[in-house]
């Protein structure tokens, strides 16, 4: 191992290290704003009193589950990734709950890799899954370590494709573009940008950056570039960025993904990167609400 990979690799190790050590999540159930699925969700605290700015987390098309514990689906079976995460969230000061929106309807062990034609439309990233981001939404307001008005939505590959479905001014829920009844900004890594590209009337109605990975396999990367460019010229505050010979799922914090040094990179980019836009949109600006 050269110098540069040991000092990429080195906080690695130490995140996982705390991960280890870390206590499950708290277990928390809640509807979707489809008004008739009852949602499972994983929330992480931070430590100290609040109220807290907060962030909703939404899976990939794998779920938020270990493929290595098929059969249990609890919060001491997540994924690395997820828990992960949600532990870097908890320890910047954000309450963060991880939707399952696969499980609940009957597939916890998630979809294979280009699985995506053959997708059943009750897991819908365009008109089922973010109505659970938003039943996610409405639980965290109603806790009284939130503050209300300042949180963000978070997601994976179909995760972040259901973001950007989400958060878009036609949102599938009354006002959501209002800043007291929707997100306040949005964290996509490595989605599919191809639904709203072809939209022309599409735009987000709140801050988003997008994390895109130039080895993708799954997704381009290249559509996303073009789609962030569009919305800026509409006016939209979209910021994007790839990361070069990184991958999809590239914060995958196991040995696979992480012994390519352009994912740790990548990952480590990340989650500097999404601390300070989340922090711009939530924390500070909540701070200063007090």
């Amino acid at each position: 191992m050269n110098m540069k990979t040991a000092r990429l690799a080195a906080p690695i190790a130490a995140l996982l290290t705390t991960l280890a050590a870390a206590a499950a999540p708290d277990t928390v159930t809640f509807p979707s704003a489809d008004g008739t699925t009852e949602l499972t969700g994983y929330v992480f605290k931070p430590s100290g009193p609040g109220p807290h700015p907060a962030i909703v987390m939404l899976h990939g098309r794998g779920g938020p589950y270990s493929s290595l514990r098929r059969g249990t689906y609890s919060a001491e079976t997540l994924t690395q990734r997820h828990r992960m995460w949600g532990e870097r969230w908890a320890a910047e000061g954000y309450v963060a709950v991880l939707v399952d929106s696969f499980g609940p309807r009957g597939y916890p062990e998630g979809f294979p890799k280009h699985s995506y034609s053959t997708r059943p439309a009750a897991v819908s990233e365009q008109s089922v899954r973010p109505l659970d981001a938003y039943g996610a939404l409405a639980y965290l307001r109603a806790r009284a370590d939130v503050v209300h008005d300042r949180i963000g939505l978070h997601g994976w590959s179909n995760g972040g494709m259901t973001l950007l479905s989400a958060m878009g001014v036609d949102a599938p829920v009354p006002n959501a573009a209002n800043s007291a009844h929707g997100f306040r900004a949005g964290l996509a890594q490595y989605p599919s940008c191809r639904t709203q590209v072809r939209q022309p009337g599409y735009k987000p109605y709140a801050p988003l950056l997008i994390l895109a990975a130039s080895d993708d396999d799954e997704v381009s990367p290249e559509v996303c570039r073009e789609f962030a460019a569009a919305q800026r010229e509409r006016g939209a505050a979209v910021e994007f960025v790839v990361y070069a010979g990184a991958q999809h799922s590239y914060d995958d914090p196991g040995k696979t993904k992480q012994s390519h040094e352009p994912n740790r990179a990548a990952m480590q980019d990340s989650l500097r990167r999404a601390v300070v836009f989340f922090d711009r949109h939530l924390k500070h600006e909540a701070v200063r609400s007090k």
